[in-house]
Order: structure tokens, then sequence, then C-alpha cells
């Protein structure tokens, strides 16, 4: 059970209400987060920001956000972001590798390899080393390369969010969820 109260989205009120209103699905992290009623919209917005408008591919996103929830014992945001990374086209064995912390192996190309390298780095030692760097450079731009360090910080403090507060996991609402965040046609 969640060490604090979860936000019925039905008490919200104003932007939050309607920030709750738009979800396919109010998720538990989401409920948790209204807590902090300033800085609910901002994280839910760059959260949006990393899932649908990146460079970085969702193939590579979610493969950082599946190792960083490894990683920071993310459980919430493993059992949330397995289906979303199955759907944009992570493949079960990647999974499987991520959920080993073998970030090495055949299931990765070199690209990802060197992404994962980098991920690991930036989430345990803060600084990367400068062979790790280099090699995240051969395969990534600038741009992708400052977004991936976002994304990694982004879920870490998700991770950290659910797992100080004990918040209650969800059933898995994968490609709901994402899709529901996409931003829409004009």
């Amino acid at each position: 059970m969640a060490r604090l109260p979860l936000i019925d989205p039905e008490t919200t009120t104003g932007d939050i209400r309607a920030s709750f209103d738009r979800m396919p699905v109010k998720l538990n992290i989401f409920r948790m987060m209204a807590h902090a009623e300033a800085n609910m919209i901002p994280a839910m917005r760059l959260g949006n920001s990393i899932l649908h408008r990146q460079k970085l591919s969702a193939v590579n996103r979610e493969l950082l956000i599946l190792q960083v929830a490894q990683l920071e014992g993310g459980a919430y945001e493993w059992r949330q972001h397995v289906p979303i990374a199955l759907g944009v086209g992570v493949t079960q064995r990647q999974v499987d590798g991520l959920e080993r912390g073998d970030y090495g192996g055949e299931a990765f190309n070199a690209a990802e390899r060197a992404l994962l390298a980098f991920g690991r780095e930036v989430t345990r030692n803060v600084r990367v080393a400068e062979p790790v760097f280099a090699d995240m450079r051969k395969h990534f731009s600038e741009q992708e390369t400052v977004e991936a360090i976002v994304a990694i910080g982004f879920y870490m403090m998700m991770a950290r969010l659910t797992e100080a507060t004990e918040t209650d996991l969800d059933p898995a609402a994968g490609m709901r969820v994402y899709d529901g965040g996409k931003p829409r046609s004009s």
C-alpha cells in the first residue's frame, strides 16, 4: 500500500482536473504526482515530449527506460513500459536481456549496445567515461545524446517517486496510455 494516499482525480480542480479528464487511464503514478501540484503538469509535459517528440527513436527510448527501471528497481516503470517497448518494436529477447542486466548481448546491435553502455554510465556514475561517450557519438547525434540524458533523468525521477512512496502497481496500461499522449492531428 502506498505510503501517501493517492489523489482522487474527481476531487481535483483547475488545470490538474483538466489533465486528469484527458487521461485515458488515471494511473497511480499520476495520482501520486498530483500531490506536487506545481510540478505535475510540467512533469507530464516533459514526459509526453520524451515519449512523442524526441528525435531519439521509440525503440532506443524504450530500451533506456527499461534499463533505468532495471537499474533503479523501478517496478512501476518496468510494468508500464514493457508493453510499450514491445509495441514500438523492442523484441522480447531484448526485454529479457535488459531484465537480466545483459546490455551487451547479441540481442542488441552495435548502436544499441553503445546506447545502453552510455545509459548505464549516466544512471550509475553520472559522469560518462570518454570511450563510452565516444562510442555513443559514433551512433547518435548531439541532439539524440542529450535527449537520451533527459529521458534517463526523467525516468530516474519517476522511479524514485514510485519507489520512495511505494506507489501501488497498476495493471499494465501499455499502448493505451502511450497512444493517448500522442499529439493530435489538426
